[in-house]
């Protein structure tokens, strides 16, 4: 079992930046791929970006491209979304997830949130005009 927990979110002013966390505790982390998603009222779910077990391989949604960043930090079992000039259709509520994956591969774009073995509650994240 894999214990996600997101912070980080809030309030920010469009151009502005944020940067959120998905801690992980119970199993080792490091045996995971992580996903961020996220879902705005009215809107279905959508990938963000994602990152392999190593760290070295990322994947990023075409919208979030030049503007996201994601890492982890596998001594502090986290991974960390930099979200830089949010724009308002950035607001949703953001949610990590954890796949099992082999060490270099990351989660295709195309991977569907339901098919991550572990979820995080999510975290609000609101950019205001």
């Amino acid at each position: 079992q894999v214990q996600l927990v997101e912070s980080g979110g809030g309030l920010v002013q469009a151009g502005g930046s944020l940067r959120l966390s998905c801690a992980a505790s119970g199993r080792t982390f490091s045996n995971y791929a992580i996903g961020w998603f996220r879902q705005a009222p009215g809107r279905e779910r959508e990938f963000v970006a994602a990152i392999s077990r190593s760290g070295g391989s990322t994947s990023y949604a075409d919208s979030v491209k030049g503007r996201f960043t994601i890492a982890r930090d596998s001594a502090k079992n986290t991974v960390y979304l930099q979200m830089n000039y949010l724009k308002p259709e950035d607001t949703a509520v953001y949610t990590c997830a954890a796949a099992t994956l082999s060490y270099g591969m990351v989660p295709s774009p195309s991977r569907g949130f339901g098919s991550y073995d572990y979820w995080g509650q999510g975290t609000q994240v609101t950019v205001s005009s």
